[in-house]
């Protein structure tokens, strides 16, 4: 199990990674009018691809691991929701992040539909700008290594 929580924590690097260069090019694709190209399919897929794994990798851990479900039959659901450790990682996280996923999942089948090149650019920028912020709003930041002590 340790490495599925190592493989977790560091495929957020690539996601977020991703999420920024997916990002940038929406942004400079719908505001500066340009086609969407093949490289912009494939970044996007390629996000879509890495969330997805990153939430199957979590899931797993959720429903094998000592945080999520562990926690919750430990300790109650009422317990749970009143400490705000407890709520992080047994509903808030594994919520939030599902939700990312869907939002990013709906932006690319939305994308993938739309006809004009400014149309996909503009989805993928909002779509994909949801998907990252719902990510990063729940990224237990204080246990990430580059980020301990601070």
């Amino acid at each position: 199990m340790e490495i599925l929580q190592y493989a977790h924590s560091y495929l957020r690097w690539v996601v977020l990674a991703l999420a920024l260069v997916v990002i940038a090019k929406a942004l400079i694709g719908w505001l500066g009018r340009k086609p969407y190209e093949k490289l912009d399919n494939t970044l996007g897929a390629s996000f879509l691809g890495s969330i997805h794994l990153q939430l199957v990798l979590g899931l797993i851990l959720y429903f094998i691991g000592d945080k999520g479900l562990a926690l919750i039959t430990a300790n109650g659901m009422g317990a749970v929701m009143k400490d705000a450790t407890l709520r992080f990682w047994a509903v808030e996280h594994i919520t939030t992040m599902i939700i990312a996923v869907v939002v990013a999942t709906v932006g690319r089948s939305m994308i993938k539909r739309a006809g004009e090149p400014g149309r996909k650019h503009r989805l993928a920028a909002i779509y994909f700008i949801i998907a990252t912020v719902l990510i990063l709003s729940r990224v237990p930041w204080s246990q990430v290594p580059l980020f301990k002590g601070m």
